[in-house]
């Protein structure tokens, strides 16, 4: 029979947000599978666990994958995890994820920490709508053809840097969506050094062009601002009557359809399509 895989969040900073469903679930899996085993260890010396630990990262997930779904397929539990934050966003535990939904194999997630989440509730920016855009890029054409496509995104984008690239994102960034564009900038989340910086891209850019930055960034970018439809005219009524008309629709009908598809009074469409006669 089967095993499983559970996904099992780790602290961003703060040791104090391990739950005890997450301690639980790495006590009783059978092995864990971890971004980097040095950290995980760190974690588990801080919960007094041991356990035995296999490395699953980006450049050995093709082989180590295979290697983890044949123990588990074997019977074996496993629990799944990154150096911080949830497993399998921005992570290749995504690709774990798949070969196990493809294989049958059942998937648990553990609720808990998450970078991008904790980022936007206090950003102070719209979290009504949202879309996760993980790391930029290196490769500059990428990088760019990532970047046009979200110009005329209107949801709130979040984005992860490292503290060493944030100057050459923040550049981009600006180039991208003006100089104007609001930011919030949150740094170091659930450690002593926490910081939110509420700002635009301009001068977020100026801020860290003076004082170097430290700490992981995640970076919440408000969306465009939504276009204005423009109201309908009574050439825009008389058109789709003369239009609906064509089309079979009697005089009637298609004043009566096109008051509704253009939010107008009928009497108002009645009298924009006599007048176009």
């Amino acid at each position: 029979m089967a095993g499983m895989l559970y996904l099992v969040p780790t602290p961003i900073g703060n040791l104090g947000d391990i739950s005890k469903r997450a301690r639980e679930t790495l006590e009783n899996a059978d092995f864990i599978a971890a971004e980097d085993t040095r950290v995980t260890l760190k974690l588990l010396n801080h919960l007094e666990l041991k356990k035995p630990l296999v490395s699953y990262y980006e450049h050995n997930k093709s082989f180590k994958g295979e290697k983890i779904l044949d123990r588990i397929l074997a019977g074996e539990t496993c629990a799944l995890v990154s150096d911080a934050g949830s497993p399998a966003i921005s992570d290749p535990g995504e690709d774990l994820v798949k070969q196990c939904a493809a294989a049958g194999i059942p998937v648990c997630a553990i609720p808990g920490p998450c970078a991008a989440i904790t980022a936007l509730s206090i950003s102070g920016q719209a979290t009504g709508r949202f879309c996760f855009e993980g790391f930029l890029s290196t490769a500059k054409k990428s990088r760019r053809e990532h970047l046009d496509s979200l110009k005329n995104e209107t949801r709130t984008m979040i984005f992860y840097e490292a503290p060493h690239k944030l100057l050459n994102t923040l550049t981009d960034l600006s180039e991208t969506f003006g100089s104007q564009r609001p930011i919030s900038l949150c740094r170091e989340l659930t450690k002593l050094h926490e910081e939110v910086i509420r700002t635009t891209l301009g001068e977020a850019l100026e801020r860290y062009t003076q004082a170097p930055p430290k700490g992981e960034f995640v970076l919440i970018v408000a969306g465009a601002p939504e276009k204005t439809k423009a109201a309908p005219t009574a050439d825009d009524a008389a058109a789709r009557v003369s239009q609906l008309m064509g089309q079979g629709l009697s005089r009637k009908d298609a004043v009566k359809q096109t008051a509704a598809e253009l939010g107008l009074p009928k009497n108002a469409v009645y009298s924009a399509a006599l007048e176009e006669e």
